[in-house]
């Protein structure tokens, strides 16, 4: 059973309370998320965010096919972390940690994401070419993303 690590990180040029407020808020996924993968909640972004919170999407990650992606957040510790956990979607694990830290200038983000593709060795052989290149796309994208919304860290 193979893991695969995704390893993010950003600094913005905001405060921490607006870091958190905009990155623990689950609405702004949709804004930091490219808009061909089609994402829509279905429920859950209802509230502020707290561990036990269940959230679903649906999304279509690969060749437009939609599919449902059901998360739960799992731990919040606020101004400081949270991670989100699927419960239901196309991977067989998923855990992204969401880290915030008061840096001078700003706040750095960082995400650590562990995951594990589906359909055992033929998934591994299709990683390196299909889900970790979409996947440094998305984070690539929301990074921008970011940057658009909140100026480019000068430091």
């Amino acid at each position: 059973m193979k893991i695969y690590t995704l390893h993010s990180k950003q600094n913005l040029p905001i405060s921490l309370d607006e870091a958190w407020e905009f990155l623990s808020n689950p609405k702004n996924l949709k804004v930091i998320t490219p808009e061909y993968m089609g994402f829509k909640t279905l429920s859950g972004d209802d509230r502020e965010m707290f561990p036990g919170q269940i959230i679903q999407y649906i999304v279509t990650p690969v060749l437009g096919i939609p599919m449902k992606w059901v998360t739960e957040i799992t731990h919040v510790k606020d101004k400081k972390y949270f991670v989100d956990e699927q419960r239901f979607g196309p991977y067989d694990l998923w855990h992204h940690k969401h880290f915030l830290k008061e840096i001078a200038g700003g706040v750095e983000m960082e995400d650590i994401v562990d995951y594990k593709v589906p359909m055992g060795i033929i998934g591994q052989l299709v990683h390196p070419f299909l889900v970790k290149p979409k996947l440094n796309e998305i984070f690539e994208f929301r990074r921008k993303k970011l940057i658009e919304l909140f100026g480019e860290f000068k430091g």
